[in-house]
């Protein structure tokens, strides 16, 4: 994958997590301020622990701010009231919207966490590239869950997590019969298919019969 097809690919991700981050503080009424923060982490939180586990300091976020600069005027245009009316008034667009971008944020960010192990530690294994991938895809969704004062999604819905490990391993051995560009694309679309399927469908994970 060319470098430009790579950089659009975090285009990509960054818009759909800021969108997911900053519609859940339009829902629980933040300010614009809070909204931004929370589109932001949404974002780049992912990005910022994926480079403090692999001794990437400081985080390319700081080196690099267009990721976060596009995060913050997505979030803004979300605080826009004509867009918040559309959610006000269609509230089913909301939830579809919700989805849609955490999913899409998901596969891509889970793979791009693949991808920037994968180039920054030659020795790396596949436990390693797996676990990094994970974390670079759900960090910045338990983040935003935690600000927001929610049970992180993770926990609670559709097995979230789980769609995330699944496409991380599929990505992580593909990538050595493969190669890089097939391998991030299969294992971002089996990332969203398997969350979407997921909602419609209704599939979870066992939970326990403790819980609330």
């Amino acid at each position: 994958m060319s470098e430009i097809l790579l950089l659009i690919f975090e285009i990509i991700g960054t818009v759909a997590f800021s969108i997911s981050g900053a519609m859940l503080g339009v829902k629980k009424g933040m300010d614009i301020f809070g909204i931004i923060i929370l589109g932001l982490t949404t974002a780049v939180g992912g990005g910022v622990i994926r480079d403090i586990i692999l001794g990437i300091t400081p985080p390319i976020t700081f080196l690099n701010p267009i990721y976060a600069i596009i995060a913050i005027l997505t979030a803004t245009l979300i605080f826009l009231p004509s867009i918040q009316k559309i959610f006000l008034k269609q509230p089913h667009y909301y939830d579809l919207a919700m989805l849609t971008m955490d999913s899409v944020g998901l596969g891509v960010f889970t793979v791009v966490g693949i991808q920037t192990a994968y180039v920054m530690t030659p020795e790396h294994n596949l436990f390693l590239l797996i676990f990094v991938g994970v974390v670079t895809g759900v960090g910045g969704g338990v983040l935003r869950d935690i600000m927001a004062g929610d049970r992180p999604y993770i926990f609670v819905k559709h097995f979230y997590a789980t769609a995330s490990l699944i496409g991380a391993a599929i990505t992580s051995i593909a990538w050595i019969y493969f190669g890089q560009a097939l391998s991030m694309l299969a294992g971002t679309v089996i990332i969203i298919t398997l969350r979407l399927c997921a909602a419609k469908f209704r599939w979870s994970l066992p939970k326990s019969e403790l819980g609330d």
